[in-house]
């Protein structure tokens, strides 16, 4: 697994380091939906020349003389300055070019240019630039208005689309041969404050913000573009003309007139998205994409990646899942804060990134449970309870796999005069009874929660209190060699009838502590107890036909155990400097 998530965090951050096409258009996606709905300043208004308005005044373009009269009105309306988002290339075919540009002169007007890649690049404007010369948004030339207009301001009206087609940054300044030309919507606010230079900030990766006298400095990208708030400015006509106390933005809307410019709020005309530049400009939490934004990105992915990959591996399916969600959760709440204060950064590779990692680390884990209850089952269904196997299976925690010191209780048993048994009948009557023999027992060990380890031959070795905890296991372990005793002696009326000889057997107990877990090499083991307290109780079993006792019981077993046992005769066994302590039931003779 650590290998797989080496592989895989570089391949999810590579997406984030060089944008494709479908990471970058998610990104944009994302912001446009996020990006906080903002009031209008109240400082602008639109002003539509509609398709009703072009056919009262006979088609367009509209006399220059009725724009002029147009401008007159508005500022007698009490508009604070007229923005014209018009091209006019060539003069008025009725001469009425004077007349408007005398009345642009009558308060702070701007018109606008338009990019066509002609190479005649716009006006500059004086910039002063703080920090190191740095390259903006290129020019690719516009066209010129007459020349009558020459020395009213102008503005470039771009709207550059993004990888989408859509419209979301605009350039506040655009970088020309000659130094920078300012583009419309910035241009107005300048206009309207009066004053003469903008204020360019720098640094090695670009411009970080513009700023204008009267103005709060306005963040950009390194390209000097302004993310633009799509907020909804009032709109008026020619015949209504709400325009007191307001800058008007001035554009057509009639068919075929003005292009429509796609955007994340639908399809806008040009003076539209100029006076959106002008109302992000002024508002606060505007949206921009800060330097550092690449590097957090960066980090919230690591590390919820990181996060996500080891709770899952360390935690389990259940609480890692859980965890995910709330790491995932984390990352887009992060995202959303941020976004909605105005700093765009991008957490939707991160939350792709974290869900593809979850889902994997997942399927690993659950492959990896799954596999653990499968080897579980096949490791010990036939020594346990089904109802205890299916418990290791919710609870694999509780084999403590490798092994681990435990106190418990071992039992011991084997058939006495299996040999002469095995010379007596044929070898597949000797399989047959053994079968039953070792069946009587199981049933036994496994009714008193017990687990059968292993056969050895005509022997069996089980547990109680390994691999699942029992209390009063000494006790369990006792009854468990009482119900043998009693399945025997049913099992043995069954085999005198079919003519087959009975089978005796002896029984050995003891208690104490061993190391109890998977034993073997890596590719074969076995789940058993190793341990002095499981060879004395083997050392017991082997001693009954000694003693004369179908059953031994240790001095540990004993002292646990609430069953009134009968003190036998000290022995002595292999290994043992002392004789040992033994005993047996009362009622087994």
């Amino acid at each position: 697994m650590k290998k797989l998530i080496l592989i895989l965090l570089p391949i999810l951050i590579l997406p984030i380091l060089f944008q494709t096409i479908p990471t970058e258009i998610l990104k944009l996606k994302t912001f446009d939906s996020l990006i906080k709905q903002q009031e209008p300043s109240g400082n602008f208004v639109i002003l539509n020349i509609t398709e009703d308005d072009v056919e009262r005044e006979g088609g367009y373009p509209l006399p220059r003389k009725r724009l002029a009269d147009i401008q007159m009105e508005i500022l007698g309306k009490g508009a604070l300055g007229v923005g014209w988002v018009i091209s006019f290339p060539q003069a008025d075919r009725l001469g009425g070019d004077e007349d408007f540009a005398r009345s642009l002169g009558y308060a702070p007007s701007v018109i606008a240019t338009f990019e066509d890649g002609n190479k005649n690049y716009p006006k500059t404007t004086g910039t002063v630039v703080k920090g190191p010369d740095v390259n903006g948004l290129y020019s690719t030339g516009v066209k010129q208005n007459y020349y009558l207009y020459k020395d009213i301001a102008q503005g470039v009206a771009i709207a550059p689309t993004e990888i989408d087609q859509l419209v979301r940054r605009i350039p506040l300044l655009l970088k020309t041969p000659d130094g920078w030309a300012p583009s419309f919507g910035t241009h107005v606010l300048k206009s309207l404050t009066g004053a003469r230079t903008y204020i360019i900030t720098t640094n090695d990766n670009g411009v970080q913000e513009i700023a204008v006298r009267g103005i709060p400095p306005v963040k950009t990208d390194s390209l000097g573009r302004k993310w633009i708030s799509w907020v909804k400015t009032e709109e008026t006509n020619l015949q209504e003309m709400n325009v007191n106390g307001r800058f008007v933005f001035i554009g057509v809307t009639a068919n075929g007139v003005m292009p429509q410019i796609a955007t994340p709020v639908g399809l806008l005309e040009p003076h539209k998205i100029q006076a959106a530049l002008a109302e992000s400009i002024l508002i606060q939490n505007s949206p921009y994409i800060p330097d550092w934004a690449l590097a957090l990105e960066l980090l919230i992915l690591i590390t919820g990646v990181l996060f996500i990959w080891f709770a899952l591996h360390l935690l389990g399916v259940s609480l890692g899942v859980f965890t995910a969600s709330v790491v995932m959760t984390i990352t887009g709440g992060i995202g959303y804060f941020l976004i909605s204060k105005g700093i765009l950064i991008d957490v939707t590779w991160s939350l792709i990134a974290e869900f593809i990692v979850a889902s994997v680390a997942f399927y690993l884990r659950f492959r990896e449970q799954y596999k653990l209850r499968q080897q579980i089952k096949k490791q010990f269904e036939h020594y346990l309870d089904p109802r205890q196997v299916k418990k290791l299976q919710n609870n694999p925690e509780l084999l403590k796999l490798g092994g681990e010191k435990r106190y418990a209780t071992y039992l011991f048993t084997d058939v006495r005069g299996f040999t002469s048994l095995s010379e007596s009948v044929e070898p597949e009557q000797v399989t047959y009874i053994m079968n039953k023999a070792l069946t009587a027992q199981q049933d036994a060990v496994q009714k008193y929660d017990g687990m059968v380890d292993k056969y050895i031959g005509d022997a069996m070795m089980a547990i109680f209190n390994a691999p699942i905890e029992l209390k009063n296991h000494e006790d369990k372990a006792i009854k468990c060699a009482i119900q043998i005793q009693k399945n025997m002696i049913e099992l043995n009326k069954e085999l005198i009838k079919e003519g087959l000889p009975s089978v005796a057997i002896g029984i050995g107990i003891n208690s104490g502590e061993a190391i109890i877990g998977n034993m073997g090499s890596e590719s074969r083991f076995d789940y058993t107890a190793i341990g002095d307290a499981v060879n004395t109780a083997a050392r017991f079993e082997s001693s009954t036909k000694e003693v004369g006792k179908d059953l031994i019981i240790g001095q540990n077993t004993k002292q646990k155990s609430k069953f009134k046992l009968k003190l036998l005769k000290p022995i002595k066994v292999k290994g043992k400097a002392k004789a040992l302590k033994i005993y047996t039931l009362l009622e087994v003779s």
